[in-house]
């Protein structure tokens, strides 16, 4: 299945060649055992896009996110981010990948026994080699791009609301100033308002940092909110294209997805967002 050219690139000419995706993905098989998750899959992404990605349960969306991050060997297939091929590599190999992107876990996996300041400067500290004043200066700045008060630098996880744990996860990923940003369900058990003050969060971090975002998500109301395409895993394979593209594909599953009741609602809080001008 091929995959829509993005809205906000030329179409491809003679004189205007298709931009490298930062992140391409082929041919990408996942079987564990008899169980075939991923059956010879493309997916490209565009530097500076919003891709979000969905499916139903046991679609390997997170097997998908783990394989793209080098935390999985696939069956077969590659994975490379930004031309280097991360599917073969030695932990020590991908070190250096990994300060190309930043991640977040669907329950922020962020270590209890660590204070807000001290997870987020673990990256940092592997990384930099900088005083602590300095680390500090750099937690400070990062509390503040994520929105958090100061004083929770001080905090342990379990002090904070969930909504506030995200914003943590989130500031840790930005650590080390990644071009790429993968986020698992990022507004997964948050309530409708701190879900869609997270939307706008990190559609503001989009915009100002310039940042290439791969999400998965559930959430309606977050991909219209913020993506630019949808990928949808379904039958094993991949559906790649537009918002408006992906609701007019007649699959059944993606009909009942973006054509149930849920879908409707938040079409129609966000249309009613754009007549009001928000």
């Amino acid at each position: 299945m091929s995959e829509a050219t993005p809205p906000f690139l030329p179409e491809p000419s003679a004189q205007s060649p298709a931009p490298a995706p930062i992140v391409s993905v082929r041919g990408l098989t996942n079987r564990f055992g008899r169980q075939l998750v991923h059956d010879n899959i493309d997916l490209d992404v565009y530097a500076g896009e919003v891709l979000g990605i969905v499916g139903g349960s046991g679609s390997g969306k997170s097997v998908l996110l783990r394989t793209m991050l080098g935390l999985q060997r696939p069956t077969a297939g590659e994975v490379r981010i930004e031309g280097t091929d991360i599917t073969r590599m030695s932990g020590e190999e991908l070190i250096a990948i990994k300060r190309r992107y930043g991640v977040t876990f669907q329950h922020g996996a962020l270590f209890s026994s660590l204070s807000v300041a001290e997870n987020i400067q673990l990256p940092m500290r592997e990384f930099f080699n900088v005083s602590d004043a300095a680390l500090n200066a750099l937690v400070e700045l990062r509390l503040r791009m994520v929105g958090l008060p100061l004083e929770a630098a001080n905090k342990l996880p379990s002090q904070l609301s969930g909504g506030m744990v995200k914003r943590a996860a989130l500031a840790r990923a930005l650590a080390l100033d990644p071009d790429i940003l993968f986020l698992d369900e990022p507004t997964a058990g948050l309530d409708p308002i701190s879900a869609a003050s997270f939307d706008e969060l990190v559609a503001y971090l989009h915009r100002s940092l310039k940042l290439t975002i791969v999400m998965i998500t559930h959430d309606l109301d977050t991909l219209i909110a913020t993506c630019d395409r949808v990928a949808v895993l379904v039958d094993r394979k991949i559906v790649v294209d537009t918002l408006t593209g992906i609701m007019s594909n007649p699959h059944p599953w993606i009909q009942e997805y973006f054509h149930g009741p849920r879908a409707r609602a938040a079409q129609s809080t966000a249309e009613a967002g754009e007549r009001h001008g928000t």
